[in-house]
């Protein structure tokens, strides 16, 4: 039976991770829109060159090209069993382009499982993280914190902060995700397919209430 889910989360909510788990306990090809801009920028494909012009000037990739890259994506042989899409879509004007592409081919997005998490407990998780210039470990100042603070346990080197994990930078991440994801958030809601899901319970458990979830809007 073809299922197409959408998997909706926050920066650090850890869904990347429930991606990998719930594509492969369904056999259902993972579509990540950030896997299939990369393919078409590296292959430099019709679509990649033209997402490039845009990229080049600090533009944002309209979105017409963004679901053209899905489009071809979902028409490959490994999604004939559906798709579990990570990334997309981003935006209300996103997601009924989707709904459209798949009315198609009498085909609908099934349920839309969302990780859901605090965003304080986002910030702890992205931010406090220290990572060793020589060895490149990555450390974080409560959940796996070194020996001796601020010096790696491998090589004695000094640990250093990058930008994306300072507290103030997380913070700005996740506010703009937010900001863009609400909406749609709300329109799936709305439709009847969004599932929440509470982020902050150990993995096993946030994966056993996934599969629940979907396996209740199959019934």
């Amino acid at each position: 039976m073809t299922k197409f889910i959408v998997l909706l989360g926050p920066p650090g909510a850890g869904k990347g991770t429930q991606a990998q788990i719930i594509s492969k306990t369904l056999d259902l090809a993972h579509v990540s829109s950030g896997d299939i801009f990369r393919e078409n920028l590296k292959n430099q494909t019709d679509l990649g060159k033209l997402a490039q012009t845009f990229m080049d000037r600090g533009a944002l990739v309209p979105d017409d090209v963004t679901i053209a890259m899905i489009q071809e994506r979902l028409g490959r042989p490994d999604c004939n069993n559906g798709a579990l899409l990570d990334g997309f879509p981003r935006t209300p004007t996103q997601a009924k382009a989707l709904d459209d592409m798949l009315s198609e081919n009498k085909q609908n997005i099934e349920c839309v499982p969302y990780i859901n998490v605090p965003g304080e407990v986002l910030v702890e998780r992205l931010g406090g993280r220290w990572t060793c210039p020589t060895c490149g470990f990555v450390y974080h100042e409560k959940f796996n914190p070194p020996i001796n603070a601020g010096i790696c346990d491998k090589d004695r080197s000094e640990l250093y902060q990058r930008v994306d994990d300072k507290a103030d930078t997380v913070k700005k991440r996740i506010d703009v995700y937010w900001e863009q994801t609400s909406p749609l958030i709300e329109y799936y809601r709305e439709n009847g397919t969004l599932a929440e899901i509470d982020g902050t319970q150990a993995i096993e458990i946030v994966t056993s209430q996934l599969l629940e979830a979907i396996q209740r809007s199959n019934s």
